[in-house]
Parts: structure tokens; C-alpha cells; sequence
């Protein structure tokens, strides 16, 4: 039996100039293949490219089975083409010495561009807080954007209306959406220190309130300290910022005030499953063992009191 892929017939690039003027608009929506030069990533593109671990196993995908699954490209006026998705096949074939890759062209508008960009792109596992901070603002904006062409954004509420909507596209509360935006007024150190984890969300989220020259501030007595905000430190610097009070002596301060011990425990779901009914709800689980505990901690307040006569 023939493989399917085998089956779909693709464009050459030679094919695809030595066919009229006509050419590219006939090749639209069609699969082509395209030189890796002349395939330029987009100004505004959010999503990292990073030569690692994961780049790595896809590179050696590349070099076993090809580019399986074509980018998307527009047109540019100036030559080439915008690759709006695909940069990392792009990256991985490079990796891999090829030349070119499966394309499919489209004729799109600006704001359709971003929203296709970043559209196939939210679809990775793994996305970091600034991508997803840079790709819900982009989208957003496009929204309103095109909204605002059909008179459906004149007014606050269909300007909420666009962000529920996009909340509901992407599985997240409004509030949510605007909380990751936010995250696009941090200083790039700041943001970087977001990414690896350094800085939780919330408190991110509230450090963005900070003017530039602030997070600078801050950002130095971080990097020579090696303290990071809790949530309630970040609010209070969100605080003597709107008092003017802030400098760098406050933040050295509040940063280096000793947090309270925060202890979680994760129970291991095989031990769950093999003490407590299938039936029982977290909840359930929960109280039966606070009783447990409790029952113990009287049997050894009794043993104490026998032992002590």
C-alpha cells in the first residue's frame, strides 16, 4: 500500500516562477516547496526559537522524515514570504542541511496574519508567560481591530465582549487575559527572570505596575541580593510606588524580609487510590484525614498523660 503522503503532489520553487506571472496566486492554499531564505520570521513574532533539547529531537525528525507538516506563509512586497507558521520546522531543517520546506501561501491582512500566527502557534505544550503574554496582546488587538472596522468595538463593553471572547478561545478567564497582558509592561530582565521561574506570575503581575525606571531598581537589588518577591512584597512595592516613596533602600528592605514557610504536601495518587474508595470525593478524602490525624494526636496526648504518672 502507498503511503498518503507519497500521494500529494508539491510545487517546486522552479515550477512554481516558471509558470506565469500568474504563478503565486494560482499556488495559493496549495503546497509548495520553498527556499529556507526566502522564508523571513515576522517583526512582531512572540514565540522563541531556541536551539534546544526539543529543537534538537526535532531536527533529527527532519532529517529521518522531512518537513511533515507545511508552514504558512504570506506574501511580502518586497519579496519573500512572512512565515507566520512554522519558524521552528524552519529552524530544525535548517539544522538539518536542507534547502526547503513545504509551504502553503495565503492571502492575508495584517490582523488576519497575527491571528493565524498566533493561533497555530498557542497550540505547542509548552508556551512561556511572555509568549503567551506578547501572543494574547497581539491577538487581542487584531480582534478589536477588525471589530472596530464592523463598528463592533465602539463602545467599553464590545471592547469586554472582545476579550471574553478571546478568554473563551483560549480557555482562560477574562481576567486572566488581561493579567498575562500586563506582563508585557515588565522590563525584558524582569520578564526574563518570569520565564525561568525565578519571579511567580502574581506577584509579575503586580511588579508590572512599576515604572521602567523602578523595575530597574528593582531588578538590581534582585540581582545583587538574590531575592525574589512573594506576592504580598510585590504589592507593597506596587504600594510605595503610588506614594512616591519608592527607591532602592524600600526595596531592600521589603526583599530581604524573612518570608513566612509556606508547606504543601502532594499526595502520590497510587497512595490515594489504594486507601480511600474510588467514590470518595477530594473533599471526602480530605476530612477522613483530618479525623486520622486527629484520633492520633489525642491517642498520643493520652500516652503522654499515662507515661507522666
Amino acid at each position: 500500500m502507498k503511503s498518503p503522503a507519497k500521494e500529494i503532489k508539491m510545487t517546486s520553487y522552479d515550477d512554481l516562477f516558471n509558470m506565469g506571472s500568474q504563478s503565486v496566486e494560482e499556488s495559493v492554499d496549495k503546497i509548495v516547496y520553498l527556499p529556507l531564505v526566502e522564508l523571513h520570521t515576522p517583526r512582531n513574532h512572540p514565540f522563541k526559537v531556541n536551539d534546544d533539547a526539543a529543537m534538537q529531537e526535532m531536527t533529527e525528525s527532519v532529517k529521518q522524515s522531512g518537513v511533515l507538516s507545511p508552514g504558512i506563509v504570506r506574501p511580502l512586497e518586497n519579496g519573500g514570504y512572512e512565515l507566520l507558521a512554522g519558524n521552528r520546522r524552519k529552524r530544525a531543517s535548517e539544522l538539518a542541511g536542507l534547502e526547503q520546506m513545504p509551504i502553503i501561501i495565503k492571502n492575508l491582512t495584517d490582523d488576519e496574519a497575527i491571528i493565524l500566527m498566533v493561533d497555530s502557534n498557542l497550540q505547542r505544550e509548552e508556551l512561556l508567560p511572555s509568549e503567551k503574554a506578547f501572543a494574547y496582546k497581539l491577538k487581542l488587538d487584531a480582534m478589536k481591530r477588525q471589530g472596530e472596522r464592523s463598528d463592533l468595538t465602539s463602545s467599553p463593553l464590545a471592547k469586554k465582549l472582545s476579550a471574553e471572547s478571546l478568554g473563551e478561545q483560549l480557555g482562560e478567564s477574562k481576567d486572566q487575559i488581561y493579567r498575562y497582558i500586563r506582563l508585557t509592561e515588565l522590563t525584558p530582565d524582569l520578564l526574563e527572570l518570569v520565564d525561568e521561574k525565578k519571579i511567580s506570575f502574581r506577584p509579575a503581575v503586580e511588579l508590572s505596575y512599576l515604572t521602567k525606571e523602578e523595575q530597574r531598581i528593582l531588578y538590581d537589588v534582585i540581582d545583587t541580593d538574590e531575592v525574589f518577591p512573594s506576592i504580598k512584597q510585590a504589592q507593597d512595592l506596587r504600594h510605595y510606588s503610588k506614594e512616591g516613596r519608592f527607591n532602592a533602600d524600600i526595596v531592600t528592605v521589603i526583599l530581604n524580609q524573612e518570608k513566612p514557610l509556606e508547606h504543601k504536601i502532594t499526595l502520590d495518587g497510587n497512595w490515594v487510590r489504594k486507601r480511600f474508595p474510588k467514590t470518595m470525593t477530594p473533599q471526602q478524602i480530605k476530612d477522613r484525614i483530618n479525623k486520622a490525624l486527629d484520633l492520633l494526636e489525642k491517642t498520643e496526648r493520652l500516652k503522654q498523660q499515662r507515661e507522666a504518672r
